[in-house]
């Protein structure tokens, strides 16, 4: 296998500091309804000129540049450790070259790696596909103030009345976006899961960060709930880092695991405005970013 370390410091340059179109599309809509001269207009004309800066030098959109999540769908044949090996000295170079910030921190010590490599970071999810599949990687950087509002339930859930099916997840959710305020810097997403376990509950949510803000999902009763839920979520009137207006989330991306007959959580992994990920594809030597 060929060595993608140079391509993948590339994915983490483009995740870092190019703010995918349909997110900064979204954050044009949202300052464009919003009443000219408000805090909420002038918080989001900030963020895009922050945007257009970030992309024209290249520099991080944010200075909290995340954990790294790397998602790895690879051709059947393929060493997932190579893989990983060459994905952590990326992380290591990125870092060297200013496109991540060193946040990998020991728990214990309190000591900074300074390269972002540690016990559990980056994240990897991998994939076996068939051998004429190609490599396939998406990466998510996820900032801290989002991780910190990001919240589990387990119902039933007796203060919000929420039972066991999608109204009580509805109600879980709304309550989730009212806690988190302007903390977490809105406008965000909200990727959710309904079931599996506390671990694979995160896990599932986040990878619903991956999808398009413009995509549908296939399953029609979640389609409707995601729908509803962002129209309900931007009526609470938190607005742009919590100073009122009426765009507080730019979407509501939910998928659903099995779970324990004991159990049924629901997982909201809240993400900020700088919803940041990139995609890869290696096939024949030819890497194509989107």
């Amino acid at each position: 296998m060929e060595n993608l370390t140079e391509a993948f410091v590339e994915l983490i340059r483009r995740a870092s500091t190019d703010l995918p179109a349909d997110v900064e599309a979204a954050l044009r809509t949202a300052r464009d309804r919003e009443e000219a001269g408000s805090a909420a207009a002038s918080t989001l004309t900030a963020i895009l000129e922050n945007v257009a800066l970030a992309r024209a030098r290249s520099q991080p959109i944010c200075q909290d540049t995340g954990t790294p999540i790397f998602h790895v769908r690879y051709p059947a044949g393929m060493s997932p450790g190579s893989l990983r090996a060459q994905a952590e000295a990326a992380v290591a170079e990125a870092t060297r070259r200013a496109y991540l910030r060193p946040n990998a921190v020991d728990s214990l010590t309190g000591r900074n790696s300074g390269n972002n490599l540690g016990i559990g970071i980056p994240v990897f999810h991998f994939e076996e596909g068939a051998p004429e599949d190609p490599l396939e990687v998406a990466l998510l950087l996820k900032g801290g103030g989002s991780e910190n509002v990001s919240i589990q339930y387990s119902l039933p859930y007796e203060p919000l009345k929420a039972g066991r099916d999608l109204e009580g997840v509805r109600r879980v959710v709304l309550d989730a976006v009212h806690r988190a305020q302007g903390e977490g810097c809105a406008p965000g997403i909200l990727g959710v899961c309904i079931g599996g376990d506390r671990g694979t509950g995160y896990t599932h949510a986040k990878m619903q960060l991956l999808r398009p803000l413009d995509d549908v999902n296939p399953v029609p009763e979640l389609a409707a709930l995601e729908e509803r839920l962002l129209r309900e979520c931007n009526e609470l009137g938190v607005g742009p880092m919590g100073f009122g207006g009426k765009t507080t989330i730019f979407g509501v991306k939910i998928g659903a695991a099995h779970r324990l007959p004991a159990c049924y959580f629901v997982t909201v992994a809240y993400m900020c405005w700088a919803c940041r990920r990139a995609r890869m594809e290696v096939k024949d030597g030819t890497v194509v970013y989107s």
